[in-house]
């Protein structure tokens, strides 16, 4: 499991990648698009085209992590804009950002009940 802390250095790849791509491909997108080590420690969330997953690359000091989180309905109504290739957030508008919401709100998106 990835655990996300406050510590942590969380980059969003701000251009959308190809859903098949795998942890050595997402690496040397770190490494040549956004000008970051892969083994660094940092996390870096990726969105494919559809808007429809997004995948989360860390080092651990062991080895990557790869995790993929694919909507059911609907897509990541969120996603950073801008020249730069990345934008940096903090751990807690990660996980809003991971429950499909706006990490730019004050508050938590409203929950669901799941069927």
């Amino acid at each position: 499991m990835i655990q996300i802390t406050p510590q942590m250095r969380i980059l969003v790849a701000v251009e959308a990648v190809d859903g098949r791509k795998g942890i050595d491909s997402l690496a040397a997108l770190c490494r040549q698009k956004l000008d970051t080590d892969p083994f660094s420690g940092s996390v870096f969330v990726f969105r494919s085209r559809s808007a429809t997953a997004i995948k989360v690359l860390v080092y651990d000091g062991q080895g990557f992590w790869l995790a993929v989180k694919r909507l059911s309905k609907g897509h990541f109504p969120w996603w950073p804009s801008g020249t730069e290739a990345a934008r940096k957030l903090e751990a807690h508008q990660t996980q809003l950002l991971f429950a499909a919401g706006n990490p730019e709100t004050e508050a938590a998106p409203v929950w669901r009940k799941v069927n």
